[in-house]
């Protein structure tokens, strides 16, 4: 193994386990410090006074030179491994939801679509955020025009970047973002971010209004809830989930099944009531680094523990066949 190989790869992990950005982000500039450098260098004890190398990026080095998988990376691929995703996981062919460090994400665009091709995906949707999220660093229309000019030239070689937004759901149901750009961009994902305590029946109001809304394509992590990790926990919202899922049904949205461990949302309950409503489902990954983009393996155990028919989940439709959704009339 390579150390540029091994650095990349432990920077990955440590993103999908949602370790601290500093751990990751420490990896990756060992990575690019060493890129480009032969093996007398890399062995070379001054190495470590190169900036961006210390003295666990250097143990790595020099375990990988020495022809072992460095100790951190095999810990890290014994606790990746306990998760599978099944057989749906395989039939997964993309993604509707990631995020780039144009917004709250750790990383440029470019790194997330090495990380996309490299799991297999034929297509990822870029849905940084929208202008009222600042704390997201949320992109006015005007850097959304300039960023969908860039993702238009990332795609080649039978992996596509589609155009998109996690739009936000404003209380009266309204979205975060100029109605022209919504209606120009392949996936509009609408979430809410605040207020997430608002009473049940002006929830629902909201929710069902995004829901019908016409350039609403999956309605994102729809609780909103937090149930373990770093940022602690937090109650889902209220709100009629039959009245919301069936006016998702209604209009071809799908319901996102959200695979970052911490959310699990939809949960069963509600997971349930989508089900019996009709509703078309996204399994997406909600990354915001690239090794995040393999969390969709918890996504898939959950939907296929709750029965979710492959069919009804457009993440595992052919790029033909989801633009074909995604362009449909209502």
């Amino acid at each position: 193994m390579h150390p540029l190989d091994a650095l990349t790869e432990i920077a990955y992990l440590l993103e999908r386990e949602r370790s601290s950005r500093y751990k990751s982000k420490a990896f990756r500039t060992a990575a690019a410090a060493i890129e480009g450098l032969d093996d007398a260098a890399l062995r070379d004890p001054a190495l470590q006074r190169r900036p961006g190398i210390g003295a666990s990026t250097f143990a790595v080095i020099q375990q990988a030179l020495a022809g072992e998988v460095p100790d951190r990376l095999a810990t890290l691929r014994e606790e990746a491994g306990l998760i599978a995703g099944g057989e749906l996981r395989g039939r997964l062919r993309g993604d509707l939801h990631s995020h780039s460090e144009w917004s709250d994400g750790l990383t440029p665009i470019e790194t997330m679509v090495d990380a996309a091709r490299r799991l297999g995906h034929d297509y990822l949707a870029l849905t940084d955020h929208s202008p009222r999220l600042t704390v997201a660093n949320g992109l006015s229309p005007e850097r959304l025009r300039a960023q969908m000019e860039v993702v238009r030239g990332l795609s080649s070689d039978g992996f596509t970047l589609l155009t998109g937004i996690e739009v936000d759901i404003l209380d009266d149901g309204a979205l975060d973002q100029e109605d022209e750009l919504l209606h120009a961009l392949d996936v509009v994902v609408a979430s809410v971010h605040s207020k997430l305590r608002m009473e049940r029946g002006p929830m629902t109001r909201r929710l069902v209004a995004a829901a019908q809304d016409p350039r609403v394509d999956v309605l994102g992590h729809v609780t909103g809830r937090l149930v373990e990790g770093s940022r602690g926990t937090r109650p889902p919202s209220e709100f009629d989930a039959r009245a919301v899922f069936a006016a998702c049904a209604a209009s071809g949205v799908a319901v996102e099944i959200n695979s970052r461990p911490e959310r699990q949302d939809p949960p069963d309950d509600l997971l349930a009531i989508a089900l019996e409503e009709g509703c078309l489902f996204s399994i997406d990954s909600d990354a915001h680094a690239p090794g995040q983009l393999s969390l969709l393996d918890y996504g898939a155990a959950r939907a296929e523990a709750a029965g979710v028919p492959a069919e009804r989940i457009v993440t595992t439709w052919d790029l033909p066949r989801l633009r074909e959704w995604l362009t449909r009339e209502r």
